[in-house]
This record gives structure tokens, C-alpha cells and sequence, in this order.
């Protein structure tokens, strides 16, 4: 896939539609929000988004309570759908993208590397997908990317 026609084409329906879109980024570090600002025009569409890495920061600037933390781990369905609900929330967006997930070398959370969660948040509700992705760190966060670009186009773009 390439990311950048990808990017492109949601930037595109989403000033069609009229609608924006925010970001909450563990497992890729900003790498989503980089793909979509790398389209001219995404300032209309695209209100900014939160890389909260460590539990810490998905604890103070997405509000996920520790005992969700806790009990399900960063890299679950329930803590990226909290991603994406709670950044949506802050920035005042029609669709929020999160990913969260092991990128290795090894194990993190008890998952094995390359288990990934993306979520697409929006007021009719979340939607999750779980990958195993194989390759090295940088295959596997470039696929997280690819992956979540193409969930959303899927939702955005039926």
C-alpha cells in the first residue's frame, strides 16, 4: 500500500464530507498523523493528536484509569478504543484514529511482538482491529500505519 495516496484519499473525503479527524499514537509514535499532515490541505481536516507511549501518559493526558491499564495492559481492544474515545473527545473531532501494540524486539504486556490494536473512533461507536504483524520493528510499525490508514479509509469511504 502506499501511504501516501492512502493519506491523500482520506484527506480528500474528509473535506468533501466536512468532517475532521485527531489522533492517539502509542505503537507509532506519530507516524499516522505525519502521513496525513504529509497531504496539503490537512490542516482543514486534521485537528492535532496525542503520542502517549508510556502507561504514564496514556494515564495523564487520556484519562485511561490505571485499573484499565492494569487489567487489560496497554496493548488491548479496551485501551485503544479509550484512546481513540478520549482524544476524539478532546479535540473535538468527527473520527479518532489510536494504535497501540508491540513493536519489539521482544515480548511487552505478556503480548508477543506484533500484536497490534488499531480503533477508529466516532459518535456511532468504536471499531477495533486486532493484527499479528511479522518483521522487524520497522516493518512492523510501518504496517500499523498502513493498516490503520486503510481501517479508516474503510469506514470513511464504505
Amino acid at each position: 500500500m502506499d501511504v501516501n495516496a492512502e493519506a491523500t484519499r482520506i484527506v480528500r473525503a474528509l473535506k468533501r464530507k466536512g468532517l475532521t479527524v485527531s489522533t492517539a499514537e502509542s505503537i507509532t509514535a506519530g507516524g499516522v498523523a505525519e502521513a496525513l499532515t504529509q497531504v496539503a490541505g490537512a490542516s482543514a481536516v486534521y485537528q492535532g493528536g496525542l503520542i502517549t507511549y508510556s502507561d504514564v501518559s496514556k494515564t495523564k493526558f487520556l484519562g485511561i484509569p490505571k485499573r484499565i491499564l492494569t487489567k487489560y495492559t496497554a496493548v488491548s481492544e479496551e485501551v485503544a478504543s479509550a484512546m481513540a474515545k478520549s482524544v476524539r473527545e478532546q479535540f473535538k473531532t468527527d473520527f479518532a484514529i489510536a494504535t497501540t501494540g508491540v513493536a519489539g524486539p521482544g515480548r511487552a504486556y505478556g503480548q508477543k511482538k506484533g500484536t497490534v490494536w488499531i480503533a477508529i473512533d466516532s459518535k456511532a461507536g468504536t471499531a477495533t482491529v486486532q493484527l499479528a504483524l511479522a518483521g522487524d520493528r520497522a516493518q512492523i510499525r510501518h504496517a500499523t500505519i498502513e493498516s490503520a490508514l486503510a481501517t479508516f479509509t474503510r469506514i470513511l469511504i464504505p
